[in-house]
């Protein structure tokens, strides 16, 4: 070969290799930043990501830095920690929800943000479409609003003597004004009365939310979940439990955690393949060209162990239809 051919065939080499194996060549690795409501050590969400860079071949420390920035149950530092990361410039920004989604895009208009769990990409405003995202933001979503009309269908389905289910509505998911009315509508059509309508911002409300609702007699919890009870499930449960309250939750997560059913998607699933966008956007793709993922399959977890304590008998046909029963 000769010495010009072969030094274009060096060029396009390089041009379309792995960042990892670039960043040992020119000694800067790539960093990513992962913003996170939940505490250091193992997650779903977490362990998750953590999965599926492995599985794209990439190993922490060696050819991926990673800054991890955690709430600890509260979204109230993602701001204080979209401005670090940014300052440090790091090359993607992985926000776990929409409220660190939120901060990061308010942080920058020019690093690339992937959000695992977008409740409403365009509602929210973080997509065009979601074929075209069109700015800086991509990711995946949990479903649309309409999905929470099908859980409390199945929560009706499961203990159709529900008649008074108080609504805990999680603030900081951006989207819950649209849910929120979507249960409504669902409740009008079944005959349910949503009383009482409580909502949380923060960990320490959470005491006071299931007090409410017990005061209020309340039969039964429908949970409108986001970022905060996510991170607090497991105080969640807890409270439902002392309280003797059946709820409707989301991801199996809360259903581990005490929740007595849930209907969603994998949380974890979710996290490993937004590890699947920070790969394409380190080769080199930009979020505006990366659509947005929508589910494909939901997820019925109910809790046995739960539903024996507080005494309840779910329907045998909702039952046969679980996709996991926790004993």
């Amino acid at each position: 070969m000769r010495p010009t051919a072969l030094a274009i065939a060096l060029v396009l080499s390089l041009c379309v290799a792995r960042p990892a194996v670039q960043a040992q060549q020119t000694g800067k690795m790539p960093r990513v930043a992962f913003l996170s409501t939940t505490t250091p050590g193992p997650s779903p969400t977490t362990d998750g990501f953590r999965q599926g860079l492995s599985d794209l071949g990439y190993v922490e420390g060696r050819n991926l830095a990673i800054e991890w920035r955690w709430g600890r149950g509260s979204t109230e530092r993602f701001p204080e920690f979209a401005a670090e990361v940014v300052k440090l410039g790091v090359d993607v920004i992985v926000a776990a929800n929409d409220a660190a989604g939120r901060a990061a895009q308010h942080a920058t208009k020019t690093i690339p943000i992937v959000i695992a769990i977008i409740g409403d990409p365009v509602g929210g405003g973080f997509a065009t479409t979601l074929a075209k995202p069109g700015g800086n933001v991509t990711g995946l979503t949990a479903g649309s609003p309409e999905l929470a009309a099908k859980q409390l269908q199945i929560f009706n389905e499961a203990l159709p003597r529900l008649s008074r289910v108080g609504l805990l509505v999680d603030v900081s998911n951006l989207s819950h004004d649209p849910v929120r009315r979507e249960v409504e509508t669902a409740a009008q059509t079944l005959g349910i009365r949503l009383t009482p309508r409580v909502e949380v911002s923060r960990p320490e409300a959470l005491a006071s939310a299931f007090a409410t609702m017990a005061r209020e007699r309340a039969t039964a919890v429908f949970v409108v979940g986001g970022t905060v009870l996510y991170a607090n499930r497991t105080r969640l449960g807890e409270l439902a439990m002392a309280n003797r309250l059946p709820t409707m939750c989301g991801p199996q997560q809360y259903v581990s955690a005490g929740c007595l059913m849930g209907y969603s998607t994998d949380i974890a699933d979710m996290f490993r393949r937004s590890a699947a966008y920070v790969d394409k956007i380190l080769k080199g793709a930009t979020p505006a060209d990366l659509p947005i993922e929508q589910p494909t399959k939901f997820q019925l977890v109910i809790n046995l162990k739960t539903a024996k304590t507080l005494g309840v008998t779910i329907e045998s046909t909702v039952l046969a239809r679980a996709d996991q029963l926790i004993e």
